[in-house]
This record gives C-alpha cells, sequence and structure tokens, in this order.
C-alpha cells in the first residue's frame, strides 16, 4: 500500500475510534445539566436567629450548584447538600455524583463564599451554624420554584456544621420563624452537633429525619445524638441515628486518608449548650452566656473516611432516599 494511503487509512481509523468512544454514554454520576442558583439570604447571630430578629440581618447574596441527572424526566426530586466549617470539598461533591446516579438533582449550597468566608474551622465566630438555616430555607424556596423539580420531594442533608441547618430545620418553631411555603421530604445529618438544646426542638415536622455518626469521631460527639434522638422518638417523630465503628468525622469521604490530626480546629465536643428563655444560648454546667472562647470549647480533633462505613452509610442514605424520594 502506498505509504500516503497509509497515512490517510490510520487517521480515519483514529478519528473513528474517536468519535466512537464519544458516543458512549456518559456516566450515570455525570448531571446532563448544570445550573448555578443564586439566592438572597441573611446572616444572624445565634441570639438574633433565636429571637428571630430578621431586621438585624445582614442581606447576603449566595448561590448553590443544581446538577440535573441524566436522562431525567421533566421533573425529578432533589437533596440539597450543605457542607461543613471547612467549606465544599470532595464529600459533597460524592454525594452530588451518588444522586445524579440516582435520578435525583443535587444542589450543592455554598454558605461561604457570598460572605467572603472561606473556611470557619478555626474560628467558628465567622458564621453561627444557626444562620445556615436561613439558607437551606432559602435554597428550599428557589428549587421548588424550578420548573425542573418536584417541589415536594425536595430533602436536606448537611455535614457538621451544615448538618445543623439540615436537621434542626425540621422544628416547626424555625420552619414558622423562617420557613415558606415549603417543606423539606426528610432531613438527614451527618456527624450533627447535636449538643444544644433549643426550645421545642422535638416538635418537628412529620417527615423523616435520619442522623448518621462515627462513635470515635472527637470532633463533634455522638453522645448528644443519642440523648436528642431519643427525645424525638418519645415525642413521635420518625427519627433515627445510624452508628458507624471505627469511624471519625468525615468517614463518608471517599477521598480522605484513615487518620488526620486537625491541631487548630475548634470544637464544642466537651460542651452542652441550652437555650434561655429570652432567646440565649448558655452553658448547661454553668448557665453562664456560651460562647467560643468557654472553657468547654476544645482546640485540636481528628478527620479520616473509613472505606467500609462509608459505604454502609452511603448504601443506607440511597436506600432510604429512594423510599422517600423516588417511590
Amino acid at each position: 500500500m502506498h505509504i500516503r494511503s497509509l497515512g490517510i487509512l490510520t487517521a480515519l481509523l483514529v478519528l473513528t475510534s474517536a468519535a466512537a468512544a464519544l458516543a458512549q454514554p456518559a456516566p450515570a454520576s455525570w448531571p446532563t445539566r448544570i445550573e448555578i442558583q443564586p439566592f438572597r439570604s441573611i446572616t444572624l447571630t445565634a441570639d438574633q436567629f433565636l429571637r428571630g430578629d430578621k431586621a438585624a440581618g445582614k442581606e447576603v447574596w449566595l448561590a448553590g450548584e443544581l446538577r440535573i441527572p441524566p436522562s431525567a424526566p421533566a421533573k425529578v426530586p432533589a437533596v440539597i447538600l450543605i457542607h461543613g466549617s471547612g467549606g465544599i470539598s470532595s464529600g459533597p461533591e460524592s454525594w452530588a455524583r451518588d444522586l445524579n446516579a440516582m435520578g435525583i438533582a443535587a444542589y450543592i449550597l455554598d454558605a461561604f463564599a457570598g460572605r467572603g468566608i472561606v473556611s470557619t474551622v478555626e474560628d467558628q465566630n465567622q458564621l453561627h451554624s444557626l444562620a445556615m438555616m436561613v439558607d437551606a430555607y432559602r435554597a428550599l424556596d428557589v428549587l421548588a420554584a424550578n420548573p425542573r423539580i418536584k417541589a415536594d420531594k425536595i430533602a436536606v442533608m448537611g455535614f457538621s456544621k451544615g448538618a445543623v441547618a439540615a436537621v434542626y430545620s425540621a422544628m416547626d418553631r424555625f420552619r414558622g420563624m423562617y420557613g415558606g411555603g415549603n417543606r423539606f421530604a426528610a432531613h438527614l445529618g451527618f456527624y450533627t452537633p447535636c449538643n444544644t438544646t433549643y426550645d421545642g426542638d422535638t416538635k418537628v415536622s412529620p417527615v423523616p429525619l435520619r442522623l448518621y455518626h462515627g462513635i470515635v469521631d472527637d470532633y463533634v460527639s455522638i453522645g448528644p445524638c443519642r440523648d436528642y434522638v431519643a427525645r424525638l422518638k418519645q415525642a413521635g417523630a420518625d427519627a433515627e441515628l445510624a452508628e458507624y465503628p471505627d469511624s471519625q468525622h468525615g468517614f463518608d469521604s471517599p477521598t480522605a486518608p484513615p487518620l488526620v490530626a486537625v491541631a487548630t480546629a475548634q470544637s464544642t465536643r466537651n460542651c452542652l449548650v441550652k437555650e434561655s428563655a429570652s432567646g440565649q444560648l448558655l452553658n448547661a454546667a454553668t448557665s453562664a452566656p456560651f460562647n467560643m472562647a468557654d472553657p468547654c470549647v476544645a482546640t485540636g480533633a481528628h478527620v479520616g473516611g473509613n472505606q467500609e462505613q462509608g459505604a454502609l452509610a452511603r448504601k443506607a442514605v440511597r436506600a432510604f432516599l429512594k423510599d422517600v424520594l423516588l417511590n
């Protein structure tokens, strides 16, 4: 064969192979569409939030990334993902892929960038966890109005700091203060800080609450979540806590190493906090006003992934969301 002809044939074969590769269907975890959805929120201190002092809040524009799953029907259910103190990381990213693979849209909410925050790991005073609950309610309203989303099939899942917003947004009191006409279909929290007792915290929406926590977590202690879920159950709520042995904070992250020391992390693992009748957070042991300078606040904790237990947690969440959102 002529050298030139051979070269042309080789080029055609390469182009054909490339075209065939491009024609392959994308993995189910790849979104078919990505939208940046902005919304207005306000920034409140804990006391302002608990008193319902919306007028004191500073208005802020935030946004989230909405990922529509491939081969989606006209309308799909969705889950709002709320990051922890470190901001958006590979954790929420990996969950978004899992959700899209199930046929569920994922909305990765960014509570930090619009406020000029990078991380609150070393300084939680930059933004109280309760303020992120207002963000969750506003994001719910934005998604409910989206023509691609089923308004009555939107769940919320948070991680650590973001889990406060995800779990306690189920409270009737907080929803009445900051929510709109929409209601979350389910509330999920990973390694949730449950060490604060709020007035009316067992009066919650008639939807399921699911908590997932590593037993050896020394960043956010599991003990208060055991107590809170027990109180919720006693009040008749559909609440469950799944416990995972040998699992640290962030155990569900598929990319995290098994154990990492975070020497400068602020942790309230030794604190029990309660809300006073006037809407102020108090140290439950001393009844003095609580803040991050309280002696019970520790410095230093660990994070780490656990491939086996993380996979079990993901399996449990997928089964739960399939039942709640897809059936």
